[in-house]
């Protein structure tokens, strides 16, 4: 009996250390990667005791915490120039690659029944066709019966990498649209019925709510709440639909070592099966941090994803990162990070 509460002594001892050695690793921004975020945590925390605390914030706000040290890393969309990252102190590396979908609220239509192309998908948002029914929507659209209806724009009201990636993508298919507004985190819209949403959650339920709505967000927020959304007419003309094949053929053209932080763009790439609207997410991080041991722990945690969380990020429809490019990650960059 003794020898029984000995043992169970040095269990519960054990167990106890052990709670009391997992570190809580502190990171915030985009909500395009937040999906997995969660996904990979979980996993990570049954593995490792490390849990996770991550702030779906946008990825404006994000670097915005990184900047101000709250947090052991900032999550981005729209990547930090080579020359900000070298004068702060920091280093960026992609985490996962993905794919922007507009999505809309159409009596009568579900996902991938209708199409655009990058010229109309402008106009739309910038106000220029205010209607369903217009004719150059029909055009792509041949035999449905759109309804003359107005369509309400619904963007992102945060400072957002999804936002970056889905301007980059309109300027470059639309000069127009390149000249009058850009791209960025953040712009002017131009649509008069413009409606603000806070995060891809806050856009997706604004275009469920309101009919005759389009919006934009990324692709796992489209399929877990099964919300209807557009396929693309995408660079070589072709048809396309937002899959794990489509976001990977846009991938694999991905030339990271190319810019200074690894900050490559993705969206509007040739080949006939790669989606239009395609994007990576970044981590941001110092090179001396405040905390070297939460800051470790941070890589550690990403290292698992980069390396064992493949299975998860297409269970979500994103692309994981090739070995190599992974490898390049922890030589050029992870061995830069101060422990």
């Amino acid at each position: 009996m003794r020898i029984n509460k000995i043992i169970i002594s040095f269990i519960a001892a054990m167990f106890l250390t052990n709670f009391a050695l997992a570190t809580e690793i502190t990171g915030a921004g985009s909500s395009f990667v937040a999906p997995l975020m969660t996904k990979w945590s979980e996993t990570y925390k049954a593995k490792t005791g490390d849990s996770l605390n991550y702030q779906s914030i946008g990825s404006g706000a994000g670097i915005n915490q990184i900047k101000a040290k709250t947090v052991d890393f900032g999550a981005t969309d729209n990547p930090m120039k080579g020359e900000d990252l070298d004068s702060l102190g920091m280093v960026q590396f992609p985490d996962v690659v993905g794919g922007i979908v507009q999505i809309f609220n159409i009596p009568g239509f579900k996902a991938g029944e209708l199409v655009l192309d990058g010229v109309t998908s402008a106009m739309i948002f910038s106000g220029e066709i205010t209607k369903w029914s217009d004719a150059k929507i029909a055009a792509l659209n041949p035999g449905k019966k759109l309804p003359d209806q107005t369509i309400t724009v619904v963007t992102r009201s945060d400072g957002s990498g999804t936002t970056a990636i889905f301007t980059d993508y309109l300027s470059a298919v639309s000069s127009s649209w390149k000249e009058k507004v850009g791209s960025g985190g953040t712009v002017n819209w131009p649509a008069a019925s413009n409606t603000g949403g806070k995060g891809n959650d806050g856009v997706a339920a604004n275009v469920t709510r309101i009919a005759g709505a389009i919006g934009y967000v990324e692709y796992a927020y489209a399929k877990s709440n099964n919300i209807a959304y557009f396929d693309m007419i995408n660079h070589d003309k072709k048809k396309v639909a937002p899959t794990l094949e489509t976001f990977s053929a846009a991938a694999a053209l991905a030339k990271w070592e190319s810019v200074p932080g690894m900050g490559i763009k993705l969206v509007n790439l040739p080949g006939e099966k790669s989606w239009p609207i395609t994007g990576a997410s970044f981590i941001v991080m110092y090179k001396e941090p405040a905390d070297k041991a939460k800051s470790n722990a941070a890589l550690k945690f990403f290292k698992y994803g980069l390396e064992q969380g493949q299975k998860q990020a297409a269970e979500l429809s994103y692309v994981a990162l090739p070995k190599n490019v992974v490898d390049y990650i922890a030589k050029n960059v992870w061995s830069k990070i101060k422990q």
